[in-house]
């Protein structure tokens, strides 16, 4: 039952917190597609939190923050135009908050993102399949949200292209994917005329270096269930460290690696209908530390429902 398998998660938990925003918070990442004429559609929420930080590579609390979190109601749906062509949307709200100090949270609508997702190459043999995705996608923001107002600003305010290479493979009901995005990052303006980056800048314009990202996701593929555990490393190509007992900037040089567990269960008094939930966490140490960003731990569960908008596509799947 191919139906049951190819609902899309459509979330993942922030792992960016000082910028609050997620990297493509969307399983565009995961090597499950839609069967043709098959729609898949329905709300994600998501709270992530973290009262330590990176300042640079000094890991490091803030008094004046406390604690900081952020959560986000996201509305995703993923549609099969064939069975290896699939195009996805999602738009969300965010709200922003610090338990200590001054700064006020925010809230409001963050960003569009579509994306499209095509298997170039699919081969069976014995009981082993292997595939090769493409996906390409872009997202912009929805409203004029602050942008420099980190770390609680809802967003980043940039618009994103993005490109991704992926390499799935399953043997019977155990998959492991693993796959590789470049996202190029458009300049933001913010609300002031200068700013002082790693030299005094006369402008509201703000240069954005690019992010690049792999993910590595392995576990069971069932037909109601599916659980994988998944590790997520993204390094910015570029920009500069927070200044000592400064606010974080758009443009600082943000990496992070986060490691989590997704799971999905379709019921089957009702295969249209799945829950899915995840939990993720920054990693720590030497070897994974994060860089200008906050040691995050978050969760997100969605309720999602998949119909075929032909009755003849159904019946054949």
């Amino acid at each position: 039952m191919k139906l049951i398998k190819s609902c899309k998660w459509l979330t993942v938990a922030a792992i960016l917190l000082l910028s609050n925003k997620s990297m493509h918070a969307q399983t565009d990442i995961d090597g499950i597609m839609m069967n043709k004429n098959q729609i898949c559609i329905g709300p994600t929420y998501s709270h992530s939190a973290w009262d330590e930080y990176w300042e640079g590579k000094l890991k490091r609390n803030n008094l004046n923050l406390g604690t900081v979190s952020t959560q986000s109601m996201m509305i995703g749906a993923n549609y099969g135009i064939t069975d290896d062509l699939n195009i996805m949307a999602m738009g969300n709200y965010v709200w922003t908050k610090a338990s200590a100090g001054t700064l006020h949270g925010v809230n409001g609508v963050q960003d569009l993102s579509v994306f499209a997702k095509w298997k170039a190459y699919k081969k069976k043999f014995g009981k082993s399949k292997l595939s090769f995705i493409a996906i390409g996608g872009f997202s912009t923001p929805l409203s004029n949200y602050v942008i420099d107002y980190l770390p609680l600003s809802i967003g980043m305010g940039s618009s994103v292209l993005m490109g991704r290479g992926m390499i799935d493979y399953t043997y019977k009901r155990w998959s492991a994917t693993i796959s590789g995005t470049y996202s190029r990052r458009s300049n933001i303006d913010i609300d002031r005329t200068a700013y002082y980056s790693e030299q005094g800048m006369i402008t509201k314009e703000v240069e954005m270096p690019d992010v690049l990202s792999f993910n590595f996701r392995a576990g069971y593929r069932g037909r109601y269930l599916i659980a994988e555990a998944v590790l997520n490393v993204m390094n910015t190509q570029g920009g500069y460290d927070i200044t000592r007992n400064n606010m974080p900037f758009p443009s600082n040089d943000m990496d992070a690696t986060t490691a989590g567990v997704n799971l999905k269960y379709t019921f089957k008094f009702h295969t249209n209908l799945a829950v899915v939930g995840g939990v993720t966490h920054t990693l720590g140490g030497d070897f994974f530390g994060g860089r200008n960003v906050g040691q995050a731990t978050g969760y997100n569960a969605g309720i999602f429902y998949a119909f075929y908008l032909n009755k003849k596509d159904k019946k054949q799947n």
